[in-house]
């Protein structure tokens, strides 16, 4: 349940005729008055830092030099940890053997051609049987006769050369034909294999990137500057050797090892030094920026409509008792979480401000994970026309007021404002210097007598 308190109003509210010397009255009667209100809406927080790194070996190995110690302050790029891994560097001579070997080779177009005819030989015969036919024609005594004849030798000869000419014709372009078929096949083959080995040489190229990245990150750096928690190491196995757990931890191939952000680091195993053994994974040293400390609230579902960026709250921590810190809401979570209760409530971020005792000393710097209680400031009106808490009666939606007109009681309707815990702004309904029940106002009825 959300808390709520107020201001008290300048003008202070008195209590009225209503009682006796003998027997006190269970109805009172005071003024409406004027004066500030202010309504606060309370949640529980949680401090938290600006941000959290837990850095994590990248390869199974061993702590060979620790640089830092549990709680120092260090700067970002500062060296916190070396890890000497065997495994690591072994596994980037595999890949940049394999990527030497995987070197494209050239696929040629074979050359297929059908044999030629020599037909010379053959052409020797059948000119020489062509010159003794034409040499009997000769002979023919018709004159006619020998005329046809040779007109018919000559043709046969011409038919001859023709076919011979045609034979060659068709031989070259079967071999053009066998050629193109040839170059179309192992072209796309040769385009096929090319883009196979590519994808191999990328594939190689890209696994001695990720083993040059693990053996470059066995020198830990803060990624910003912060304190130190040194994690524990599980001493366990780590991931597969070779060319093959290099490419297990391409994206595609399997699951990289985070390195950020983390919230914490490994609740078992062997505290982090020189010479203890860590697995892929092992949370080694945690940094924590604390140079901007924040506050997680957790508001009411009833009340997160009330908050604003630029709300002013105080804070209570339960490890600094009567300290009060300053803070100002900087975001409004649209994300609902079910509280334990069953009601909901919504993620308010807020920046920490410095804090003070009672009487005025600096309070101490909390650190993250400290539990506080917020006091948000949602309005605020510094000169209200306001009226007792205790006056107001809620009547369905509405909020109700007996005012005493001529000494009786009448029922208004009023709008109300800021709501503190003693006081409340009436924003309509009422105005200063009207008397209203201040006490008993649920057992008022309209028209009562009221002295």
């Amino acid at each position: 349940m959300t808390l709520r308190r107020g201001i008290a109003p300048l003008l202070v509210l008195f209590a009225l005729a209503g009682c006796t010397s003998e027997k006190p009255s269970a109805v009172q009667v005071g003024e409406v008055g004027r004066g500030p209100v202010t309504e606060v809406v309370e949640a529980p927080a949680t401090i938290g830092a600006r941000a959290s790194a837990t850095l994590r070996s990248p390869a199974q190995g061993t702590i060979a030099k620790l640089y830092v110690r549990e709680g120092d302050r260090v700067r970002k790029g500062q060296i916190l940890v070396r890890i000497s891994s065997p495994q690591a560097r072994s596994q980037l001579r595999q890949a940049r053997q394999a990527a030497e070997a995987a070197t494209p080779a050239s696929f040629g177009t074979p050359e297929v051609r059908l044999p030629s005819f020599d037909t010379r030989a053959f052409d020797r015969k059948v000119a020489a049987h062509f010159a003794r036919a034409r040499k009997e024609a000769k002979k023919v005594d018709d004159a006619r006769t020998r005329r046809q004849l040779l007109n018919a030798i000559d043709l046969a000869q011409a038919q001859h050369k023709a076919q011979t000419r045609a034979l060659a014709s068709i031989t070259a372009q079967l071999n053009r034909s066998i050629s193109g078929v040839l170059s179309g096949v192992t072209g796309g083959l040769s385009r096929s294999m090319a883009s196979l080995q590519a994808a191999s040489k990328s594939q190689a190229k890209a696994a001695v990137k990720a083993a040059e990245s693990t053996v470059r990150s066995l020198t830990i750096k803060a990624p910003f500057g912060g304190v130190v928690t040194l994690g524990r190491a599980s001493g366990g196995g780590g991931a597969g050797a070779g060319v093959e757990g290099l490419l297990s931890r391409l994206p595609g191939g399997g699951q990289q090892l985070p390195s950020l952000p983390s919230t914490g680091g490994s609740t078992s195993g062997s505290p982090v030094a020189a010479g203890v053994p860590v697995s892929a994974g092992d949370a080694v040293v945690t940094v924590t920026d604390v140079s901007e400390l924040t506050l997680d609230a957790d508001v009411d579902e009833t009340d997160v409509l009330l908050v604003k960026k630029g709300v002013r709250a105080g804070v209570e921590l339960d490890a600094v008792p009567g300290a009060t810190y300053t803070a100002v809401v900087t975001g409004i979570g649209v994300t609902p979480m079910e509280g334990t209760t069953g009601g909901v409530s919504y993620p308010v971020r807020l920046t920490l401000g410095p804090g003070a005792f009672d009487d005025g000393s600096k309070a101490p710097t909390p650190k993250p994970g400290m539990s506080a209680v917020t006091r948000l400031t949602v309005r605020e009106s510094p000169s209200a026309v306001s009226a007792p808490a205790s006056a107001i009666v809620s009547s369905g939606r509405e909020s109700v007021v007996w005012a005493i007109r001529n000494g009786a009681a009448e029922r208004r309707v009023v709008k109300l404002g800021a709501q503190g815990d003693a006081v409340v702004e009436v924003l309509s309904g009422l105005s200063v210097g009207d008397r209203i029940v201040v006490k008993g106002a649920d057992s008022v009825r309209q028209g009562q007598r009221i002295p």
